[in-house]
């Protein structure tokens, strides 16, 4: 317990001494060069932002299709199924005798 206590306070004094320190200066670059690549990069954040709404708009278009195509192929099935139940009703009335 000591051992932990102690290698805790360590730890503490050693945060405290590196948040002291003043950090080293950074070197300066020429405005000139970093002018053009900050105007780059909200452009190419715009493209990107583009490119997502228009991939979105896309997917959004090809789910619709998707569902439509199901509907119609769901809507076909049940005209057949109900097709074939008016066949095999009139098959059965046709082999049936008429009653006088």
């Amino acid at each position: 317990m000591n051992k932990v206590l102690a290698a805790l306070i360590a730890g503490l004094f050693a945060v405290g001494s590196f948040a002291q320190t003043s950090a080293a200066k950074p070197v300066a670059a020429p405005a000139a060069a970093v002018a053009p690549a900050v105007a780059a990069a909200p452009a190419a954040k715009m493209e990107s932002k583009a490119d997502a709404r228009m991939e979105a708009k896309k997917m959004r278009a090809e789910k619709m299709a998707a569902r439509k195509a199901a509907k119609a192929e769901k809507a076909a099935a049940s005209a057949k199924v109900k097709a074939d139940k008016m066949a095999a009703k009139t098959a059965k009335m046709a082999d049936k005798p008429v009653a006088k």
